[in-house]
C-alpha cells in the first residue's frame, strides 16, 4: 500500500507548486520505530555547514559513505571588503541553504522520508551565521520528525579525513590548522580529545591572511601567500620559527607577522616593491610558517609515542605544509593522513560525518538551539566504542 507522510509534503523549485510524494518503502515501519523508540544500527544524516563564509550541505550514509555534498562560497562577497563581514556572510547563508538542500537530496536520489537525522554546526563560528543554519537544521527536524544535533566545528575537521578511502585509525595526534584555530590533540576516539598545545595569539591561517593583506594581496591571503611563494627565491629572506626554541607545544604567530611587516616595509622604503619581492617574502614567511607547525609536529609525535598524525583545516591543504609533514612522519616511522583538498576547507560533508557518529550513539539536541562563538574542543562527551 502506498503511503503518504506529512514529511514528505515539499515545493517545486522550478514552478514553486506544492506537490505530493509518495513513497512505499519495505522497511518504513522499522525506520519509524527505530527513529522513535530506539538507536538505530545505521543512519542517513543530512549535514549544515554555515559558521563563517561558506555555505555547505551534504548527505551521509552510515553504510554507503557520502551520498552527496554541495557547498557556496562567499569569497567574491566578502573580498572588496578585504575580509568577511558577518552580516553580509549570515544573509547569504539564507539565500543558499535550500538550494543545496534540494540539490544534495536530488543527486543523492533520496526523499525526505529516508533522512533519519539532521546535524548542524553550532560552534564555534560567527553567532549570526550559527543561527541561520542552526535555525534551518532544526526545523526541519522538526517538519521531517527526525533529531537534531548541534556539531563542533574542529571536531568536523578533525574527523574529516576518516572520509577518505584509507581513514586513520585511533589513536592519533591531530594538528588543526585554519583561520581560528591552531591546535595540537591527542586523539583516543570520538570526543576523547586532549589539548597538547595551542596558539597563544594569531592562529596560523590568520597569520597567512593578515600577512597577505599588509602586503597588499588579496583576500583571502593563504592561497595568494603559497601562489607567490612558489616563484620565490630561497634564502634572501629568514624569518624567525616561533617558540622551537623553548619546550612545550605552544604556537605564536604575531612575532611572525611583524617580522614580516618590518621586511615588506624595509623593501618599500628602498623602492623595492617588485613582485619577486612579493614572492621571496612569501616563501620566508611560509617556510618559517611551516617549519614551526612540523618541529611542534614532530614534538608531540615523540611525546605521545603515537605513529599517526592527522592534520586538519584550512591550512592543511597547504602542499609545502603536507610534504613537510609527510617527511617528519617518515622520519619517525609514522603516518600523516588529511582530507582531499576540497573537504580540508569548511564543508557539510565533515559535519554529516561527525554528527553521524553520534547520532548513532544516542546523543541528540536535548534544549532549544544553542550556538557558541567559542566552545572548547575538550568539553565534548565521548563516544565509547
Amino acid at each position: 500500500m502506498q503511503r503518504v507522510d506529512a514529511f514528505d509534503r515539499c515545493r517545486q523549485s522550478d514552478r514553486g507548486q506544492e506537490r505530493l510524494v509518495c513513497v512505499d518503502h519495505g522497511d518504513y515501519h522499522a525506520r519509524l520505530i527505530s527513529k522513535l523508540t530506539g538507536i538505530p544500527d545505521s543512519m542517513r544524516v543530512l549535514g549544515i555547514e554555515t559558521s563563517c563564509d561558506e555555505t555547505g550541505v551534504a548527505l551521509y550514509d552510515s553504510e554507503r559513505g557520502l551520498l552527496a555534498d554541495a557547498l557556496f562560497s562567499q569569497i567574491d562577497l566578502h573580498r572588496v571588503y578585504g575580509g568577511v563581514v558577518p552580516e553580509l556572510a549570515s544573509r547569504d547563508h539564507v539565500k543558499r541553504l535550500v538550494p543545496l538542500m534540494r540539490e544534495v537530496m536530488e543527486r543523492a536520489g533520496v526523499t525526505v522520508s529516508e533522512v533519519d537525522g539532521i546535524a548542524y554546526t553550532a560552534g564555534p563560528g560567527l553567532v549570526g551565521a550559527l543561527l541561520v543554519g542552526g535555525a534551518f537544521a532544526r526545523a526541519l527536524a522538526f517538519a521531517w520528525q527526525v533529531p537534531a544535533l548541534g556539531v563542533h566545528h574542529m571536531e568536523g575537521h578533525l574527523l574529516a579525513p576518516m572520509l577518505e578511502d584509507q581513514p586513520p585509525a585511533f589513536p592519533f595526534v591531530a594538528l588543526l590548522v585554519s583561520g581560528g584555530h591552531t591546535q595540537l590533540v591527542k586523539v583516543d576516539g570520538i570526543g576523547q580529545y586532549t589539548l597538547l598545545g595551542e596558539s597563544l595569539d594569531d592562529a596560523a591561517g590568520e597569520a597567512f591572511d593578515k600577512t597577505a593583506k599588509l602586503m597588499g594581496l588579496r583576500y583571502p591571503g593563504g592561497p595568494e601567500i603559497a601562489s607567490l611563494a612558489e616563484h620565490g627565491q630561497p634564502g634572501r629572506f629568514v624569518f624567525p620559527r616561533p617558540m622551537t626554541d623553548r619546550p612545550g607545544l605552544d604556537f605564536s604567530f604575531s612575532g611572525l607577522k611583524t617580522a614580516t611587516l618590518t621586511a615588506w616595509q624595509r623593501c618599500v622604503a628602498e623602492g623595492d616593491d617588485s613582485e619577486q619581492t612579493r614572492c621571496d617574502i612569501a616563501l620566508a614567511f611560509e617556510q618559517a610558517v611551516v617549519e614551526t607547525l612540523t618541529i611542534k609536529c614532530r614534538r608531540a609525535l615523540q611525546a605521545t609515542g603515537f605513529k599517526r598524525l592527522v592534520i586538519a583545516g584550512g591550512v592543511s591543504a597547504n602542499r609545502r605544509l603536507r610534504a613537510s609533514l609527510e617527511a617528519m612522519a617518515r622520519g619517525l616511522k609514522g603516518e600523516l593522513f588529511y582530507a582531499r583538498t576540497e573537504f580540508c576547507t569548511d564543508n557539510g560533508a565533515m559535519i554529516a560525518y561527525a554528527g553521524c557518529q553520534r547520532l548513532l550513539a544516542g546523543q541528540q539536541d536535548r534544549e532549544g538551539l544553542v550556538t557558541r562563538a567559542r566552545w572548547p574542543l575538550e568539553q565534548l562527551p565521548s563516544i565509547v566504542s
